[in-house]
């Protein structure tokens, strides 16, 4: 049984948890015996349990009122808005926090709204008042002119390369780098190297692997470097995308995975091998298969990491917000990643930097192998999403099964995969021993190299024993082709079809397009033949045919010598006259 907590532990402990400690800039602490009066706000008796009141007035203050554990907080609502109301005599926007050691009710310039349900740091509650909108559009156009500018003035001939150097500028960035128009390009690229290298500092301690970020970064070579205007437009542009992805601000977007995707558009068709998840899709996977903010993640083939980030983006914001004490776990000890491309693992490693963790459990390794297999297995992983790469040579089942092999039994994985593989490559290992239990296909256009692709999600450690599959065909993502920028969600449709599928995938009912598959019959969706149809004028074409074959009239000849006549012989008969038109059969002259 949980000991009963008095008022003044209550208080001590909201005090510890908040960090309520006073500065040269803000006013704040915990007590029973400061009056408002004494916090400046003149005559005024009453005292508030806790208060964080900036000097700055425009900046949000926060009052705190607290009971012993026993105590329904609904109970204290009008106290809390009565203090709350004297605080908003000077400030525009006041926190108020009701907390008796166990529960706790937040309200917003004193309206009750639904926040996590423990009790946060300070910055938690006043990142409450930030606006949390992130520029897509923006995004699109600064990546596109970046891109251009690397590839036409800088001379970087290779795709990734440019990724990653702009990565690379945007970690420097995030840790702090002083990047100004003017700087030549030596000072430049040195002070972005030596950011990175004090960014990596603690991590590499944890993961040696992720120097190869620094490695690959020093390899990146120029054509040219001495177009200064190029040097401060990269410079400029690269401080622009920087401020969206500004955690601080974040609300649970993948910043890069939209500038990794729309970078991937100006892929070459040799540059093959590495197929980005676009963000909607990545969205829909995670709600499928259930992952929650308690769940450990792996993607065997991460890629530029976006499963993993919308894994974290959607975690943290189910546990509060990137303040929370829960956030730091999340992005530390719960997110796993293995990708086999040292480049690409560059670009994994950068993404996780630039959202401020370069703890991130990353690994360069075959994900096919068994060194793969046992790191996997130490991690205790709990979901899986991945888009291993489709091609038979980069081994696809082959990571597909060693993935399943290694984790938990009853841990749900879900994969894209091209709709056949798994009936046109040898499965039968796979479904021995794990259970294909869902296949959702995919919108036909989600992948521009023209691939038809399906959700497959599996069971591990329990065989198919011919149990049927659950199977549907989500046929639109309601996303649109935009001239020059790809296809984008431009009229918001996706979010309500990402609802309605995995409402129908979850309840296994709802939606005409739904097949129960067979497994020892069709390991993929069975997308309906057309219905049979013959009109009377495909029947007369017919009788035509089967006459003039009897008669041994060349068909193809009729037709020309009747087309020629109508055309190049005045096709109109005078005086109501017939034309007649000879043709030699086999037997006789036809009319």
């Amino acid at each position: 049984m949980v000991r009963e907590m008095t008022e003044d532990e209550v208080r001590d402990l909201a005090g510890k948890i908040l960090k309520f400690e006073n500065t040269d800039k803000v006013q704040s602490g915990v007590g029973q015996l400061t009056s408002f009066n004494q916090l400046g706000f003149n005559g005024v008796k009453d005292r508030p349990d806790g208060w964080y009141l900036p000097k700055n007035i425009e900046e949000p203050a926060i009052i705190l009122e607290t009971k012993n554990s026993n105590q329904k907080l609904e109970n204290f609502l009008d106290e809390i808005i009565k203090n709350c109301n004297i605080a908003s005599t000077r400030y525009n926007k006041v926190i108020g926090i009701l907390y008796n050691g166990v529960d706790v009710i937040i309200l917003k310039n004193n309206e009750v709204i639904e926040t996590v349900n423990t009790l946060q740091n300070k910055d938690y509650y006043l990142s409450l008042f930030r606006v949390n909108k992130i520029d897509k559009q923006k995004i699109y156009g600064l990546t596109k002119k970046i891109n251009d500018c690397l590839h036409t003035e800088f001379g970087i001939k290779n795709l990734y390369h440019r990724m990653i150097f702009t990565a690379c500028a945007l970690v420097a960035k995030r840790y702090g780098a002083m990047l100004i128009k003017g700087m030549n390009y030596p000072t430049f690229h040195t002070l972005i190297h030596s950011t990175l290298s004090k960014s990596l500092e603690d991590s590499r301690r944890q993961n040696q692997k992720l120097d190869i970020l620094l490695e690959v970064y020093s390899e990146i070579k120029m054509n040219s470097t001495e177009n200064q205007e190029a040097i401060d437009n990269f410079i400029e542009w690269v401080s622009e995308i920087s401020e969206c992805v500004n955690s601080d601000y974040w609300n649970g977007e993948d910043v890069m995975g939209i500038f990794f995707n729309e970078f991937n558009r100006y892929k070459k068709k040799s540059e093959s091998g590495q197929v980005f998840t676009p963000e909607h899709i990545t969205s829909l996977m995670y709600r499928l298969i259930d992952v929650h903010q308690d769940d450990k993640v792996l993607d065997a083939a991460c890629g530029s990491g976006g499963f993993l980030v919308k894994s974290m983006s959607n975690m943290i914001k189910e546990a509060g917000g990137i303040q929370t004490d829960k956030a730091k776990k999340i992005k530390s000890q719960q997110l796993f990643g293995i990708e086999f491309d040292r480049e690409i693992f560059a670009l994994a490693c950068a993404n996780m930097l630039i959202h401020k963790d370069g703890k991130t459990n990353l690994e360069q390794l075959d994900s096919r192998t068994l060194k793969a297999g046992e790191w996997m297995r130490e991690k205790k992983i709990t979901k899986v999403l991945m888009n291993p790469p489709f091609e038979r040579k980069y081994g696809c089942l082959k990571i597909v099964e060693n993935v399943l092999d290694n984790v938990p039994q009853h841990t749900m994985c879900a994969f894209i995969l091209p709709d056949k593989k798994l009936e046109k490559d040898n499965s039968a290992s796979i479904l021995k021993h794990h259970q294909l239990q869902k296949i959702i296909k995919l919108p036909e256009k989600v992948f521009s190299e023209g691939v038809t692709t399906s959700v497959f999600i599996f069971e591990s450690g329990i065989p198919q024993n011919n149990k049927e599959i659950f199977a549907c065909y989500i046929e639109d993502d309601g996303l649109e082709t935009i001239k020059n920028q790809g296809r984008h969600d431009i009229k918001d449709r996706w979010q309500e079809i990402e609802d309605r599928f995995v409402d129908v995938v979850h309840k296994q009912n709802g939606d005409d397009t739904i097949q129960w598959i067979k497994p020892n019959e069709h390991l993929s969706y069975q997308m309906p033949e057309k219905e049979f149809e013959i009109y009377e004028e495909d029947f007369t074409k017919t009788m035509m045919d089967y006459v003039m074959y009897q008669e041994g009239i060349d068909a193809k000849e009729f037709s020309d010598k009747l087309i020629e006549k109508v055309m190049y012989s005045g096709c109109v008969a005078e005086d109501g006259e017939d034309y007649v038109i000879t043709l030699k059969g086999d037997n006789k002259d036809e009319k």
